[in-house]
């Protein structure tokens, strides 16, 4: 059995219509939404050993921000075919990775991170910005990844999940 972290990058700016796509930064929702997966993801002990990661700027700054705030020790590794990339290319980047590894984490862009869940566990769910789906995946080696070969444990959405602490909080006090 292996894991897989699925986590779209975090709200990126468009205060600069002129930037490319590629280099667009994360805009201030979208670090604070990061930070918030990042402790969410340390709360719930959630420890891919390897990142692979786009190289586009927001995505890059997404998975700093995680490592830093979720304690993420494993490596990153920033692939060029994650950037706008379909489903089977996200499943190839991840069949790549050597067998040792138990948990990754992938961190890309919609429509593949919300086509990459769909096509491993057969559900279709929302990933908008800074979205970490978990599946499970029924495999011993990375290679063997394939269509609905996931379980879809969680997924968490950073205004769903703000909203719940926020409730909690509510509720707790007096």
């Amino acid at each position: 059995m292996k894991t897989l972290y699925i986590l779209r990058h975090a709200k990126s700016s468009w205060e600069a219509p002129a930037l490319a796509d590629f280099d667009r930064p994360l805009n201030d929702r979208g670090v604070h939404a990061a930070s918030f997966m990042g402790e969410l993801i340390a709360q719930h002990g959630y420890t891919p050993e390897i990142l692979l990661c786009s190289p586009a700027h927001r995505a890059r700054h997404t998975a700093q921000i995680i490592i830093s705030e979720a304690g993420i020790v494993g490596p990153i590794v920033f692939d060029d075919r994650i950037y706008e990339a379909s489903p089977t290319a996200l499943k190839q980047v991840i069949s790549e990775v050597d067998d040792s590894i138990s948990s990754i984490m992938i961190i890309g862009h919609n429509p593949g991170m919300e086509g990459l869940v769909r096509s491993l566990t057969g559900d279709i769910q929302a990933m908008p910005t800074a979205a970490l789906a978990v599946v499970d995946v029924s495999i011993e080696r990375w290679t063997a990844i394939h269509n609905g070969d996931g379980i879809l444990q969680a997924v968490y959405r950073p205004r769903e999940e703000l909203a719940k602490k926020n409730n909690a909080f509510r509720s707790n006090s007096y």
